[in-house]
């Protein structure tokens, strides 16, 4: 299992309506995350609208492929979309700053 972490940048005035957003995620949307090898998948989100993102997966590249594959992930990149930050053209699943891992602690 590979561990995953990236960052996005969220618009500060759109945070709130982030958070609400993601206290109800479709359940459609939850269950293809699931099925497309997305776990222990959690958001954190600073005051400043940094959101760093972590996962596990056996592999990270072909999970967000089967995602963007998925209907359910079209609808929600649309969205989501104008919450972040960024040129606007790409969803947000294409536009991860994905960090290195330095350190580790089983």
């Amino acid at each position: 299992m590979h561990r995953v972490c990236f960052v996005l940048q969220v618009k500060k005035a759109r945070m709130d309506e982030y958070r609400q957003r993601h206290e109800q995620v479709w359940p459609d949307m939850l269950e293809a995350l699931r099925r497309t090898g997305w776990h222990n998948y959690s958001l954190f989100l600073r005051e400043d609208g940094m959101l760093v993102g972590y996962l596990e997966t056996p592999d990270f590249k072909r999970a967000l492929d089967e995602m963007s594959r998925s209907e359910v992930n079209a609808r929600w990149q649309r969205e989501m979309r104008d919450f972040f930050e960024g040129d606007g053209e790409r969803d947000p699943d294409r536009q991860l700053e994905l960090l290195q891992q330095v350190f580790h602690l089983p």
